[in-house]
C-alpha cells in the first residue's frame, strides 16, 4: 500500500501511536473532571421507577457541590487511571486511525476517506484498546464514582485481594459497544468533514483550523450515539460484586440495558447526556489537535536535523 502524506514517508513506523497517546493524556487532563460529574449523574436514580431525589440536578449544580463537599480536588478523582486509560484506548485507536491514513488504507481510489473501511478499522481498533486498558477503566469509574480518597495502586490491590486477576477484568465486555461504535462514528465523521472542508480557501493550509472543526462535530456526534452505551458500561464497571465476583444489579450487557429502559424508561439511557457533551466534544477536539501539533512540531525538528 503507498504512503499517502509525503511529509509521513519518512517517519519511524508507529510514531502515529506514540503521539495519539501523549494526546490523550493531554486531553485527559483537561477533561477528568467533567468525565467525574458524568459518572456521578448517569449514576444517580439507578433502577428507581418515576421520580426520585437529585443530588446533582444538572452539570453545574453537580460541580458546585462536588466542589463543597468534596473539595475542589475531588473533580480530579480517578485522573491517574484514566490517563493510563487514555493511553491504551486513544493510543490504539487514534494511532490507528492516523497510521492507517498515512498508508492508504482507510482511503478510497481518490484519497478520501472511506467510510466502510474507516469505520471497522476504527471501530476494532477502538474496543482493542478498551479490552487491553479495561483494569484502569474500572478503577477510574469506581474511584470517581465515590467520595473517597483511595487511589489507583490501593485500589489495585483491593480488586486483586478480592476476586485475583479476573477482577481486574470485571465487566471488560461492557465497554464493547460504546467504543466500537463511538470510535467508528469519531474518527468517520472526522475524516468524512475534514474532507469536505479541505477544499474550501478558509482552511487552506490552516490544518489546525481544520482539526479543530472536524474534532468538534465529530466530538458532538460522539456523545450523542455513544450515550446509551457509555450508561451501561458505568453501571457495569460501578455495581457491586456478591463473594464470587458476580454483579448484584445485573448479569451482564443486555440484561443491563433491559433492566435500565424497562425501569428508568428510554431517558435512563441518556442520563448524564450534557456532561458527556461537555467532556466528549472538548476531549476529541484536544486529542486531535494536541495530535496535529505533535505531528508538526516533529516535522519541523526532523527538517532542521
Amino acid at each position: 500500500m503507498p504512503v499517502i502524506h509525503d511529509s509521513n514517508a519518512d517517519r519511524p513506523p508507529g510514531i502515529e501511536f506514540a503521539f495519539a497517546a501523549l494526546s490523550g493524556v493531554g486531553a485527559g487532563c483537561f477533561t477528568n473532571p467533567v468525565d467525574v460529574i458524568k459518572i456521578r449523574m448517569q449514576l444517580q436514580g439507578e433502577l428507581i421507577r418515576g421520580p426520585y431525589p437529585k443530588v446533582y440536578r444538572n452539570t453545574l449544580h453537580a460541580f458546585y457541590i462536588i466542589a463543597r463537599t468534596e473539595g475542589v480536588l475531588a473533580l480530579q478523582l480517578g485522573l491517574m487511571p484514566a490517563l493510563v486509560f487514555q493511553v491504551f484506548l486513544n493510543g490504539t485507536r487514534l494511532g490507528t486511525y492516523h497510521w492507517a491514513k498515512r498508508y492508504g488504507i482507510i482511503l478510497n481510489e481518490k484519497g478520501e476517506t472511506s467510510i466502510g473501511k474507516t469505520a471497522l478499522v476504527s471501530g476494532f481498533a477502538g474496543i482493542t484498546g478498551a479490552v487491553i486498558g479495561s483494569p484502569f477503566y474500572l478503577v477510574k469509574t469506581q474511584l470517581q464514582s465515590q467520595s473517597t480518597k483511595s487511589g489507583m495502586i490501593p485500589a489495585f490491590r483491593h480488586l486483586w485481594r478480592m476476586h485475583g486477576f479476573f477482577g481486574l477484568y470485571r465487566g471488560w465486555y461492557a465497554n464493547l459497544p460504546k467504543t466500537f461504535i463511538g470510535s467508528a462514528t469519531q474518527l468517520t465523521v472526522f475524516g468524512i468533514v475534514t474532507d469536505w472542508l479541505k477544499p474550501y480557501d478558509a482552511f487552506k493550509d490552516k490544518p489546525l483550523l481544520l482539526t479543530f472543526v472536524g474534532s468538534l462535530i465529530s466530538g458532538c456526534c460522539l456523545g450523542v450515539v455513544m450515550q446509551p452505551f457509555d450508561v451501561i458500561s458505568t453501571r457495569l464497571y460501578n455495581q457491586g460484586t456478591d463473594v464470587k465476583g458476580k454483579g448484584v444489579n445485573y448479569n451482564g450487557l443486555f440484561d443491563a440495558l433491559y433492566k435500565v429502559f424497562t425501569v428508568e424508561g428510554f431517558f435512563g439511557l441518556y442520563k448524564g447526556i450534557t456532561p458527556t457533551l461537555f467532556r466528549s466534544a472538548p476531549h476529541v477536539v484536544l486529542c486531535q489537535v494536541f495530535y496535529e501539533n505533535l505531528s508538526q512540531l516533529y516535522d519541523q525538528i526532523y527538517a532542521t536535523a
